[in-house]
């Protein structure tokens, strides 16, 4: 819808490629607020299994998950880690989005490929590129959302931006890419079926005079 009216405001002309960034960062953003708890419950019962016994939460499932955390910790507590969560989610839709349209009108114009080519390589591409963009903060959000206090009752980090630093200090840049080939495996894939259902299901409507 964002890219719609974005469009119809530029004339219907095709967006540029900062335009169709800030349609992905706003649509994550929006997104991600909603989803946060739901992502608060999966992290924490992903993790459950990695702690000592005597650490663990003990979630029978998600539903159980949201009880016990308003529960025990307050309704807010349930947006726990949503600012890593919300940026998260930005930088995924702004490679997914961004470079999904352009590489559309690169495999279709610059090369000249068929509809079916150019959706499964622009829908590749965005796969990659939403990979590689979300990534260093899933790992931030993840040491957020599963970390634990010590005996005196502290945390390890701060906050996002803590994490950030001791991450980068004890383990370099590429510390928040680890994982990634696992990660791009999970991510790619539904953002590919992301792009390529979308695309049918706007021939169907199309078909219909929707």
């Amino acid at each position: 819808m964002l890219t719609t009216k974005a469009i119809e405001a530029n004339d219907g002309k095709p967006l540029p490629l900062y335009q169709k960034a800030l349609c992905g960062l706003t649509a994550g953003a929006i997104g991600a607020c909603f989803g946060s708890p739901a992502d608060l419950a999966l992290i924490r019962m992903q993790a459950d299994a990695t702690l000592p016994a005597a650490q663990r939460r003990n979630y029978s499932n998600a539903f159980h998950a949201l009880y016990r955390i308003v529960g025990d910790e307050g309704v807010l507590a349930l947006w726990k880690g949503a600012g890593p969560t919300v940026v998260r989610a930005m930088a995924l839709n702004m490679g997914m989005l961004a470079s999904y349209d352009q590489s559309v009108e690169f495999f279709k114009d610059s090369l000249g490929l068929g509809e079916a080519a150019t959706v499964i390589g622009a829908s590749a591409v965005s796969g990659f590129f939403a990979s590689a963009c979300s990534l260093p903060f899933d790992y931030v959000k993840t040491q957020i959302q599963k970390m634990q206090p010590d005996a005196e009752g502290k945390y390890p980090y701060n906050g996002s931006l803590d994490c950030a630093m001791k991450t980068l200090k004890s383990g370099g840049p590429l510390k928040f890419y680890t994982g990634f080939p696992v990660y791009c495996v999970r991510i790619a894939p539904h953002v590919m079926m992301t792009w390529i259902f979308l695309n049918q299901i706007q021939k169907a409507q199309k078909n219909m005079g929707l």
